[in-house]
């Protein structure tokens, strides 16, 4: 056979090998269905397909671990803050817990003293002492912590899509955090300028952001702190799950105004009902007072005075824990 047609078979060959690797070496579409039937995907078969697996097991095994740690310091943490030292913090009362003491005692003597001079029995002074010593500076604290969160919560989630548009920009997260300390009315720029102060000294920022729980211990500041650990921890997008965190806040706000909303109704009605027998006792004294006078001179009438103001304040707590939702 003469040597040009053994190097025309031979590139042929070649050429037919060539097209049966680059054509013929996947699986075809029959083995493919029977493979996913047997429960064995070939995309999944390969060793780089086999590192990518085990890398999001590990991955997936790192958050949940992060997440456990997060969980019990924050179960150590709710019960710190309930507190009276950690309520003063969180009130921003710059106040020792020995100074709200002695107030207390001061109003309960004066509340049970001023009833006793004017000649009310012990046992009702000692009650009256008891109850406005230990709950009227008490429900101020309250009250005083509640509208400093509400303050708080207001804006927070404006403060989350500061933080996306800068690192979606470039900008690093304690740039971030200085804009939302110096831009943001208080307490939120308050709270963030702490944060920006103790970074600055050498303290760690998932520290900082503890600090910042303990002295507003609400769930939004919960999410942003193990949302930042868990980034620190296992990386990921902090712009995108910012992001996520900002639309669940304003989710959370939305859901708060339309049970406030819903709600109204419920609440005008319990304070009439409570307030009503106040007034119209209040009133018929006025009116009639000899018709009263046996009510509040006699042990009888003081007797069901007590149990009446005991029945309104359970009434009270229970129209309380029915139109208070928490979520």
């Amino acid at each position: 056979m003469e040597p040009n047609t053994l190097i025309a078979l031979a590139a042929a060959a070649g050429v037919f090998c060539l097209g049966f690797l680059l054509l013929g070496s996947g699986p075809s579409k029959g083995d493919l269905r029977v493979k996913k039937l047997s429960g064995r995907d070939p995309e999944t078969s390969g060793f780089l397909a086999r590192l990518k697996t085990e890398d999001g097991g590990n991955r997936r095994k790192q958050i949940e671990e992060t997440l456990g740690k997060i969980e019990e310091r924050q179960k150590t943490k709710k019960k710190k803050a309930k507190a009276l030292p950690a309520r003063l913090i969180q009130a921003d009362w710059s106040m020792k817990p020995e100074t709200f003491m002695i107030i207390c005692a001061v109003i309960g003597i004066i509340a049970a003293g001023l009833p006793f001079a004017l000649g009310m029995k012990p046992l009702f002074c000692l009650g009256l002492g008891i109850g406005l010593g230990f709950g009227m500076p008490r429900f101020i604290l309250n009250g005083a912590i509640n509208r400093r969160q509400k303050k708080f919560t207001a804006h927070f989630a404006d403060a989350m899509d500061i933080i996306v548009r800068g690192v979606r920009t470039g900008l690093p997260l304690g740039d971030c955090l200085k804009i939302i300390a110096h831009e943001s009315p208080d307490p939120l720029g308050a709270e963030f300028r702490r944060v920006v102060e103790g970074e600055s000294v050498g303290i760690p920022l998932d520290v900082c952001l503890e600090q910042m729980y303990e002295r507003m211990p609400i769930a939004e500041v919960n999410f942003f702190s193990t949302v930042l650990n868990i980034q620190k921890t296992t990386g990921g997008n902090l712009g995108e799950s910012l992001a996520n965190l900002s639309s669940v806040l304003r989710g959370r706000k939305l859901l708060r105004e339309k049970i406030k909303a819903l709600s109204a109704e419920a609440k005008m009605s319990a304070i009439i009902i409570g307030a009503l027998p106040i007034v119209v006792g209040g009133l018929v004294t006025v009116i009639s007072p000899d018709y009263m006078t046996e009510l509040y001179t006699t042990p009888t009438g003081h007797r069901n005075l007590m149990i009446g103001a005991g029945m309104m304040v359970m009434g009270s707590v229970m129209m309380r824990k029915m139109i208070n939702f928490k979520f």
